[in-house]
């Protein structure tokens, strides 16, 4: 019987399986098929996603990640505190580290349960872009943070049908074929945000989301005037910081910090994917 040993991991809310593969455990395995049934809340381990520690030439290691749906994802930013923080709890690497992803190479500092990533320079800014949806104009504004969002500014992220929204802003043609993860955000006050995001490859609200917290801060600043740090409120209650430089519409140096929790450790056995 064969017995993969993982980590059950959160982000501020976005869980993770962790998986060291650096050995080549799973060579040959169906990843799409394995990811979406081992991710599959209650009816096995459950997760946002699933995230491979591998071998890197060049790096501390690689962080390959992959959707609850069984689909690749460039990078996330919760996924890459909570992988940066498995790595360093295998004794893989030292407090402080350099990764890569689908996005590029990343840096990140440990410092107990809190995790501090680096992220590349955002790109593909298009603010003031009109999404009809079922006969209702939206204005949203898209950026690329490792991975496609598109933020509304909203008055009450609680009383809006977020799913609906979501879904029909994330399968758009405008965004075709690639589609787009979808933040809903209001401004309280000073630096402070919350926020709730429809993610794609979860295809439903995540608690949390790192690329997508960066990206509402990155367009608070420029839009609302919010500067670094920017504290964000996730759906599970708890805070991501992002913190920036800026140069104008030019931000650089950015970082997203929260905490890594390890949850539990355990074998899965193959009932878990079968």
């Amino acid at each position: 019987m064969i017995k993969i040993p993982f980590y059950k991991m959160s982000g501020s809310g976005n869980d993770f399986i962790l998986i060291d593969n650096r050995k080549a455990i799973l060579s040959g395995m169906d990843m799409e098929r394995f990811t979406s049934r081992v991710c599959a809340h209650r009816l096995s381990v459950g997760g946002d996603g699933l995230i491979f520690i591998e071998e890197s030439k060049t790096t501390d290691f690689k962080c390959t990640l992959y959707n609850a749906d069984g689909s690749r994802a460039e990078m996330s930013g919760n996924g890459s505190r909570c992988a940066a923080r498995f790595a360093y709890l295998l004794g893989i690497t030292k407090k402080e580290m350099t990764f890569e992803t689908g996005a590029g190479v990343l840096k990140a500092e440990v410092e107990g349960h809190l995790v501090k990533v680096s992220f590349p320079p955002p790109k593909d800014l298009r603010l003031d872009i009109k999404i009809d949806i079922n006969g209702e104009r939206y204005d949203g504004h898209f950026i690329n943070t490792g991975v496609p969002h598109l933020v509304y500014f909203v008055n009450d992220v609680e009383r809006l049908d977020l799913i609906k929204i979501g879904r029909a802003t994330r399968q758009h043609s405008i965004f075709s074929p690639a589609g787009t993860n979808v933040d809903f955000v209001r401004l309280i006050s000073g630096n402070r945000l919350q926020i709730r995001t429809y993610e794609r490859g979860v295809e439903d609200e995540t608690l949390a989301c790192g690329t997508g917290s960066v990206a509402s801060a990155i367009i608070a600043g420029i839009l609302k005037g919010v500067n670094s740090p920017v504290i964000l409120k996730t759906r599970s209650g708890k805070e991501l910081i992002v913190h920036f430089k800026r140069d104008g519409k030019l931000f650089f140096d950015i970082l997203l910090e929260g905490d890594a929790m390890v949850i539990y450790e355990g074998e899965m056995w193959e009932e878990a994917w079968m």
